[in-house]
């Protein structure tokens, strides 16, 4: 547990994406984009176009599944798909590390008639709790909201590298992405080894869109291998670069260890996405550089390194998968 430095949100950039949104300026927003991913990793965006109503539902839903009784999340327990309630204790980043202390409720995209595909061993039926009735809705309204402001981003990490600006979007049509409610436990701030919310790790997919509330904790390693706090700031998201795009790029962005500890003694609730494309897509760098490139890793399906990701990480699935 290395100490953290306490920062100002400005060590953090922060971009406002509204010119890459409306098409007024996409290139000045793709050239800071370039730029933050390069670097740290970690962007706060402004400008992003989700309706406060929409998240602070939202919210609401997630607050009343998180504080209903044991046994009625326990019928919605996380499936083998990767849809429903993950408890604490359930997700482990790394072996040498304790599990994590946060509980989840995860769900995926979902198509008009409110089924899901079942192409992939890690997309299919969303479980929706029927003692929050307008679970459902909430959450698929700001899944939808988030995807686009993940599609906008995309396009402009794009254009950033003189790419398509639908080059990363080319098989998205039916995303392999993820959204998730993620709920931590107050912490004494007294206690001498505070247990982490989330361990050090990075993000498994391409890019994380993470809505947090007022309590903070989030914290981000950088360039330098130093801790560092990235606190709230009212009305922005932040948005990660993940280890699928440090992959596709072969090391042009970043891909930051971060971690959570939720030190307040208050609850704290984040709301995410984890954009993903179809899962057949695949993640080779080769496609941006050049056949003749020589990228550091070789080239690989995103479906298949997120099942690989997901057996290392989650107990309820397969610790045995090997190396990729």
């Amino acid at each position: 547990m290395t100490k953290v430095r306490s920062t100002a949100a400005q060590s953090i950039p922060v971009i406002d994406i509204s010119p890459l949104r409306d098409g007024s300026n996409p290139a000045a927003v793709a050239h800071a984009l370039l730029a933050a991913s390069r670097d740290l990793g970690f962007i706060y965006i402004n400008g992003h176009g989700i309706p406060d109503e929409v998240i602070t539902t939202a919210r609401g839903c997630a607050l009343d599944f998180f504080l209903s009784p044991e046994q009625e999340k326990q019928r919605y327990t996380i499936s083998d798909k990767h849809r429903g309630w993950l408890s604490q204790g359930g997700a482990k980043m790394r072996d040498d590390l304790a599990a994590d202390l946060k509980e989840s409720f995860i769900w995926g995209y979902q198509d008009d008639a409110a089924g899901t595909l079942c192409d992939h061993e890690l997309r299919g039926p969303n479980q929706w709790p029927d003692f929050v009735p307008a679970m459902e809705s909430a959450a698929m309204d700001y899944f939808d909201h988030a995807d686009r402001v993940a599609r906008h981003l995309l396009r402009g990490f794009a254009l950033g590298l003189n790419l398509d600006t639908d080059f990363f979007l080319r098989n998205a049509e039916v995303p392999l992405s993820r959204a998730s409610f993620v709920y931590y436990p107050g912490q004494a701030e007294s206690s001498d080894k505070p247990a982490f919310g989330v361990g050090p790790h990075t993000d498994f997919g391409l890019l994380t869109v993470l809505c947090q509330d007022h309590v903070g904790g989030l914290q981000v390693e950088n360039s330098s291998g130093q801790w560092i706090e990235a606190p709230p700031i009212p009305g922005s998201l932040v948005v990660n670069v993940g280890d699928l795009l440090e992959r596709w790029t072969d090391g042009a962005f970043r891909s930051t260890p971060h971690r959570v500890i939720n030190s307040s003694a208050q609850e704290r609730l984040s709301l995410v996405l984890a954009f993903d494309p179809n899962p057949e897509t695949m993640i080779d760098a080769a496609d941006i550089y050049g056949d003749r490139h020589q990228a550091k890793q070789d080239a690989i399906s995103c479906g298949d390194y997120l099942v690989w990701r997901f057996a290392k990480a989650f107990s309820y699935r397969s610790k045995d998968a090997d190396a990729l």
